[in-house]
């Protein structure tokens, strides 16, 4: 039973602490679109959305008044479109086509992104997968609500270095493409090792192949309420710290679990998992960064930030998992720079830099994120940074991604200003030395010793 101070509490939350179902994602799949004429199978997948997604939007701002409870975006995420357009695209063109139709049903059934323009090319691409990377400078150019992801990576197939080589020359062109936006068209963007098939957050959401044919999954975030709490409880012990965030993640697992509940009956889909993630905004008081400042930290950065992270990432998930049975996703603590206030003051008093981030990411849930750099930087070095986090990954049998932004025409010291969730972000430097021999060897890195455990 909920009693009247767990409900003057959450609702406190919410009010106070900027707690928020960040979102509510339908997973559709496209493979029963999937035609050899391209008009068709354009039909096809606007028909199978716009169906399956059409109530989404409405639903969600229902529950929302309803429980008092902000949810924040409504996404959709589809089948790899690699997978679903290979026997009708023949050009790059072609997938771009299917970008477009994707971006336009994204318009007519209102929700705020949709994802699954991705590839999954862990081992080798194929001519489709291929086709569908070159695209993307293009796709993200030309629509508005269209996210990309590629897979480079995993623990049990190693590291494909070609497509290592070719993302940094992707992401490049991509921030070319969109220069007249600050190259926001790389904040739509991201590359993994090891990605889940059950991601509601972008850049990175698809509908994995080993998922039903439609699915809610839904993600919620209160890094607000995490540090409240610990404020609490400042001085005290290591075992009362950790006790504080397994409880406050516990409370705010089961909001998200509420929701999705909700809108799994209402929109009879079936419910598929809860991702809790301290996912940041640009808002004062919701920033990973300052839960890492009451635990003991100047910024951070600052020696310790690494070991902290891992306790909180850790005490997160703990608390998680027992608040709802199908917890999943990238669930955890994010540290993407530009959504978070804590971060970017971080970066500015010169307690944070790329290489601390990178360290960072062995502990969190994603990795490199959001991320602003020198529009001059090389493909080659970008390829380098991309390589060094799927390496994490890899050996670190846990999800780790890139999302990186060259932004044309700025350099280290200047802000960049994304808007929104995005925020905003000091440009960062990256290690100039050279990696392009290295990156240039072509082929691919093997699984490590440990991925053998059949």
């Amino acid at each position: 039973m909920i009693n009247l101070y767990e409900v003057t509490e959450t609702n406190k939350m919410i009010e106070e602490e900027n707690l928020d179902v960040r979102t509510i994602t339908m997973g559709i799949s496209l493979l029963d679109c999937i035609d050899s004429n391209l008009q068709v199978l354009k039909d096809k997948i606007y028909r199978k959305i716009y169906e399956s997604a059409k109530d989404l939007v409405k639903t969600g701002d229902e529950i929302s008044r309803e429980y008092g409870i902000p949810i924040v975006n409504k996404r959709i995420a589809v089948t790899p479109v690699a997978l679903v357009g290979g026997a009708a695209c023949k050009t790059q063109e072609d997938f771009t086509e299917i970008a477009k139709i994707l971006d336009q049903v994204a318009h007519d059934v209102e929700v705020n992104f949709i994802g699954g323009y991705s590839a999954l090319v862990s081992k080798g691409m194929t001519l489709a997968d291929e086709l569908l990377i070159r695209s993307i400078p293009r796709a993200l150019s030309e629509t508005e609500r269209v996210c990309s992801s590629v897979n480079l990576g995993s623990t049990k197939s190693g590291i494909n270095m070609d497509a290592v080589k070719l993302m940094g020359e992707v992401i490049l062109s991509t921030a070319k493409n969109t220069k007249e936006t600050d190259s926001l068209g790389c904040a739509k963007l991201v590359v993994f090792c090891n990605a889940p098939d059950d991601n509601p957050f972008m850049a990175g959401a698809f509908h994995g192949v080993t998922e039903a044919d439609k699915i809610i999954n839904v993600g919620v975030s209160g890094p607000g309420v995490v540090k409240t709490a610990l404020e609490q409880v400042r001085g005290e012990n290591f075992e009362v710290l950790c006790e504080t965030i397994k409880k406050t993640a516990f409370k705010v697992t089961r909001v998200g679990q509420l929701v999705a509940k909700e809108a799994s009956k209402r929109l009879r889909v079936p419910f598929g998992i809860v991702d809790l993630s301290l996912a940041p905004t640009p808002a004062i008081g919701d920033s990973v960064a300052d839960i890492l400042c009451e635990m003991g930290l100047e910024y951070a950065g600052a020696p310790g930030t690494t070991a902290a992270l891992a306790l909180l990432n850790d005490q997160v998930k703990k608390g998680g998992v027992m608040a709802s049975s199908y917890v999943g996703g990238l669930s955890g603590a994010f540290i993407p720079v530009s959504e978070d206030q804590g971060m970017i003051d971080a970066v500015r008093a010169g307690a944070l830099t790329l290489e601390k981030l990178e360290a960072m990411t062995c502990v969190c849930s994603v990795g490199l994120d959001m991320i602003a750099v020198p529009g001059d930087t090389k493909a080659a070095t970008i390829s380098g940074i991309i390589a060094d986090e799927m390496a994490i990954g890899m050996v670190n049998q846990k999800t780790t991604a890139v999302r990186v932004i060259p932004v044309i025409g700025k350099g280290v010291g200047e802000t960049v200003e994304f808007g929104g969730l995005l925020g905003y972000a000091p440009i960062m430097p990256v290690n100039t030395f050279s990696c392009e021999a290295f990156i240039n060897r072509g082929g691919r890195i093997p699984a490590p010793i440990h991925s053998f455990k059949n």
